[in-house]
């Protein structure tokens, strides 16, 4: 599909998020969106679990990757999109809690390269705990 033309920012990472059907499938939400900055929250689900009842690795990073990439693209001028490159988390504490928060913050934007630190928190009620926390990689997409 193509990049979305809308000119407000917020307005392009909702319309691109709403077409990511694995954030649907996940059942994560937007919640902050600002320049350079995205938070999405995935309620707790036992079926995203591994066998000890932590949010499974492979989920985490995955909302951790779309909260960098938004973060990324919403520097991005309309008709551009966003892709990663490359990753690499670290994981600090098994993910319990009734709630997480995957944050991406742009570090250094660049004209094709943009670096984002990624973190994602378990919420048990109010209590956060630092489970992951990552840089990825963005990169600018043009239309050919």
């Amino acid at each position: 599909m193509a990049p979305s033309q809308a000119q407000d920012p917020a307005a392009r990472v909702q319309e691109s998020f709403s077409r990511q059907s694995v954030m649907a499938l996940l059942g994560a939400q937007l919640d902050v969106v600002e320049p350079g900055r995205v938070d999405i929250v995935l309620p707790y689900r036992a079926d995203l679990c591994q066998q000890n009842g932590f949010l499974h690795a492979g989920i985490s990073t995955t909302i951790a990757d779309s909260a960098g990439g938004y973060a990324a693209y919403t520097l991005f001028a309309p008709g551009e999109d966003v892709l990663t490159s490359e990753f690499k988390m670290n994981f600090l504490a098994p993910a319990k809690g009734s709630r997480y928060v995957a944050s991406g913050r742009v570090v250094k934007p660049g004209k094709r390269l943009s670096v984002c630190q990624v973190e994602m928190h378990a919420y048990d009620g109010e209590q956060a705990t630092l489970c992951v926390i990552g840089l990825l990689t963005a990169v600018r997409v043009t239309p050919r």
